[in-house]
């Protein structure tokens, strides 16, 4: 399947694992990625997504001949995708893209449904839709509007060109860059980081946030992450370590 899970107390690590094709989806990667996440352990904080060498080269596009043949085929094809996507964007816990060589279409679909994306200074990056006659899929436009604004969301999908890792560090599709040496290990830094503080505050954070890309506004649902908060055992510990002068224990 070349998708692999791998978990290390309470970080998870989805790896793409097709080095030969340069990490490229087949149907059968993307259609595997909503099990995948749904099988984690509740234990787990943080989940990071990398590949190898490569992050991903995008959709396999040799078998587009064959899954993508009619309209009906690509509607199928494209709603694995989607489901892939959406799996990564509304996964409850904190994701994070870990990006090394190219990032490419379906590649940059994985990177950007991550809350966090950090990257190697090697890293290229580019959506090709354009140069494929496909147009790319409303929540994954979305998510690349969000990340980089509405003019370079139109420079990136008109031109289909390859952007490389300073440009993508400047326009917001990444959060950091780093030496390809060092990536590894800042992703597991950024990782034990996120999975040591207060879950309930990252839960609520990354409630608020999403609802707020989404238009949406303050109301009950929201109220109830204050309270939940204010009731939790994590709040307790957190102003007792402060009290305390000490580092509060998650």
């Amino acid at each position: 399947m070349h998708l692999k899970v791998e978990t290390a107390g309470a970080v998870a690590t989805l790896t793409i694992d097709r080095p030969d094709k340069r990490n490229a989806m087949s149907f059968d990667m993307w259609s595997a990625i909503p099990d995948l996440l749904g099988s984690l352990d509740d234990a787990v904080r943080v989940l990071l997504i990398q590949g190898g060498e490569h992050f991903s080269a995008g959709a396999d596009i040799s078998e587009f001949e064959t899954l993508r043949a009619t309209a009906e085929d690509a509607a199928r094809y494209g709603a694995a995708v989607h489901a892939a996507e959406r799996a990564i964007a509304e996964f409850p816990k904190p994701t994070i893209a870990v990006i090394n060589g190219f990032c490419v279409g379906g590649g940059c679909e994985i990177a950007l449904a991550c809350d966090l994306r950090i990257a190697a200074d090697n890293a290229r990056f580019a959506i090709p839709p354009a140069k494929l006659g496909i147009v790319y899929l409303f929540t994954s436009t979305k998510q690349l509007v969000d990340a980089v604004g509405k003019a370079w969301a139109k420079q990136i999908l008109f031109t289909g060109d390859i952007i490389d890792a300073a440009t993508a560090l400047r326009i917001g599709l990444v959060n950091e860059l780093h030496p390809a040496s060092e990536l590894d290990a800042r992703a597991k830094e950024l990782a034990d980081t996120i999975a040591g503080r207060a879950q309930v505050s990252v839960r609520g954070a990354k409630t608020i946030i999403n609802r707020i890309a989404e238009g949406e506004h303050e109301d009950d649902s929201v109220q109830a992450l204050y309270d939940d908060a204010l009731h939790s055992a994590e709040y307790a510990e957190g102003v007792r370590a402060f009290l305390e002068k000490r580092t509060p224990r998650f």
